[in-house]
């Protein structure tokens, strides 16, 4: 396996050789597109050149131009990152490096609660604000423990808020396939020190056709689904050092339970609060203080809901003209209840302090150690170090390296699930282990840059939900060992005013006790294709792979291309027009498990017409 990784990098490394050769003679740059300033992997602003960490951003620019109804749809075009179900319903996980175990912040206040899944995954995409109100997603590959606790296994993904700054509202209308309407009103407005920035939104679609066996034109049944939600930051600036900023987010969804022919629903309701006092704003490590609270309710066959709160402080100093320091300390308390399967009113708590130092040792060395300390309630305390470098060749060039401790706590429903079929386990271990990334970034000119990263994981007392055939309950289970090790080429370039493109390839190799697991391998390539001129813009997406296991992903290999293309018809008028899956590919994209038979299909082609208006 180790040749065949190596050879597989080899081959990726190739291909990116023969992409410079076409982008060593450009000459504009693509920073602003990729994001100078980035925050989340040092929690605080850093240079990205000089942060040591495989980091991607996604811009509003990017969202807006691709048109994107879900924060889950523009993850899934993410190198390295998979979405279990990137439709508008939001009932789905985001999987980074082959992991479930990942952190989803907004404006870096952690949404994971403790209630989980049947998965690593404890946290649900459906709790995310509009696309609409997002400035940029931070998504950053590898351990992140030592900063975000527990979950931070497979990476962290940071959705940073738009503030507003100019009074303007927008209407946004799209109608497509499968009886899809979306309907959102944006406003955003300053005035006399505070802002806002306010989405309501409404998105229907009935049930969805995919290509199935034999080529058919097949029914998801019960796949249809309604949502109403609304997304709202404001803030109030104290003074020139200080401010206080209010978060909310509320959706409701009502859907089906897919692939249910008796026609069986679950009603969601996500809330998600936050009231934080920003300070030192004007000094060049900021601090916050912060209280926040969740709430997440499932309605199917009875009710079961969580309720996380807490309170986050962060403060940071430069000390000295080379070194910045930031810590901080978090409480967090969870209660969680799932009646229909057998506990109630499950209370956990979690106390942390953090502490990192980011630390330039000449004008081409940076040296990052940190700290976390995290006392969990039922599990004792547990220590998270983490150690990244960052040398910077030249002023184009920077090469890195972090290794970092993690942990995983078992969620409620690891320890307390019960039903005629599943059971949870009181005496779970949590999972804990390491990760280690090693990674290169060149922009070869000012239009051409190369990201290359290779990571390796060793998870030891992985938890997983095995079946029992003589039994036939599947139980909550610590495994031995969990290990993962994958490499990712990206290469974006713009090769003139009007073109640009983007192409990333990703292997990662997943084994539980020696035993390798096909399900959320993001192997393959990523191509992006955008062309702006004028009034028109357009955009070619394309996910592509082979040597699949057919009886698992319903193919052997996949093209899967999504078009859009957008014109302005007046300064304050889009007409845009969207192509979902181009070719009608099949492809599973929750993979079919071997003992249910169960599986999520990607939708068949579809297409959408809409039209955006501000005023």
């Amino acid at each position: 396996m180790q040749k065949k990784l190596t050879n597989r990098i080899l081959t990726a490394l190739a291909v990116g050789t023969l992409c410079f050769g076409t982008a060593v003679c450009q000459a504009e740059t693509v920073s602003e597109d990729l994001g100078d300033v980035v925050v989340t992997a040092e929690r605080m602003p850093s240079q990205r050149m000089s942060t040591p960490a495989d980091m991607t951003v996604i811009t509003a620019k990017q969202i807006e131009a691709n048109h994107y109804q879900t924060v889950g749809e523009a993850l899934a075009n993410v190198n390295g990152v998979v979405v279990t179900n990137g439709n508008a319903n939001g009932d789905s996980e985001v999987v980074i490096n082959g992991d479930q175990r990942v952190v989803v912040l907004v404006d870096g206040q952690r949404l994971n609660n403790d209630q989980g899944s049947m998965t690593r995954a404890s946290v649900s995409l459906g709790m995310l604000p509009s696309v609409k109100n997002i400035e940029r997603i931070e998504v950053v590959k590898g351990a992140g423990s030592a900063l975000y606790g527990s979950d931070a296994v497979g990476g962290v993904v940071n959705i940073i808020t738009r503030k507003g700054t100019k009074s303007e509202t927008t209407v946004d209308l799209n109608t497509g396939s499968f009886k899809t309407h979306n309907y959102e009103l944006t406003n955003q407005g300053s005035e006399q020190g505070w802002s806002w920035f306010v989405t309501a939104g409404l998105q229907k679609q009935g049930y969805f056709n995919y290509k199935g066996d034999n080529d058919s034109r097949t029914r998801m049944a019960n796949s249809d689904y309604s949502n109403k939600s609304v997304s709202l930051r404001l803030d109030k600036q104290l003074s020139d050092n200080d401010s206080l900023q209010l978060n909310f987010n509320h959706k409701l969804a009502d859907m089906g339970i897919l692939g249910n022919a008796a026609g069986r629903r679950q009603q969601h309701n996500y809330n998600y609060g936050a009231l934080t006092w920003n300070f030192k704003e004007q000094q060049p490590v900021k601090g916050f203080l912060r209280y926040f609270a969740n709430y997440k309710s499932t309605d199917y066959q009875g009710k079961y809901d969580t309720h996380m709160q807490g309170v986050d402080y962060q403060n940071g100093w430069k000390l000295g003209p080379n070194n910045k320091l930031v810590a901080g300390a978090e409480w967090h308390q969870s209660e969680s209840t799932n009646k229909q399967s057998g506990y109630e009113n499950k209370k956990i708590t979690t106390k942390a302090v953090f502490v990192q130092d980011t630390m330039r040792l000449t004008d081409k060395w940076f040296f990052v150690p940190g700290v976390r300390m995290d006392h969990h309630d039922a599990f004792g305390t547990h220590w998270t170090p983490k150690a990244a470098i960052n040398y910077r060749a030249d002023k184009q060039t920077k090469i890195y390296g972090s290794w970092g401790r993690v942990f995983k706590a078992p969620t409620a429903d690891d320890m307390f699930y019960t039903d005629a079929w599943m059971r949870g386990n009181a005496h779970l271990q949590p999972e804990s282990g390491h990760v280690e990334t090693i990674g290169f970034t060149h922009d070869f000119s000012k239009k051409a840059t190369l990201d290359a990263s290779y990571f390796w994981s060793n998870i030891h007392d992985a938890i997983k939900w095995v079946y029992d055939p003589a039994t036939f309950l599947t139980n909550a289970e610590n495994v031995s060992r969990e290990k993962k090790q994958g490499v990712q080429l990206s290469f974006t370039g713009r090769p003139s005013a009007h073109w640009s493109y983007d192409i990333g390839y990703s292997y990662i190799d997943t084994k539980t006790d020696g035993t390798k697991v096909l399900f959320y391998q993001p192997n393959g390539y990523r191509l992006g294709l955008h062309y702006h001129y004028d009034r028109w813009t357009a955009n070619l997406l394309g996910r592509m792979g082979s040597g699949l296991d057919n009886n698992t992903y319903g193919c052997r290999r996949y093209a899967i291309w999504d078009f859009n293309t957008t014109y302005a018809a007046t300064k304050n008028v889009d007409v845009y027009f969207k192509v979902n899956n181009l070719t009608n590919q099949m492809y599973y994209l929750v993979p079919k498990s071997a003992y249910t038979g169960w599986y999520y299909p990607l939708q068949g082609r579809s297409f959408q017409l809409g039209v955006k208006v501000s005023f």
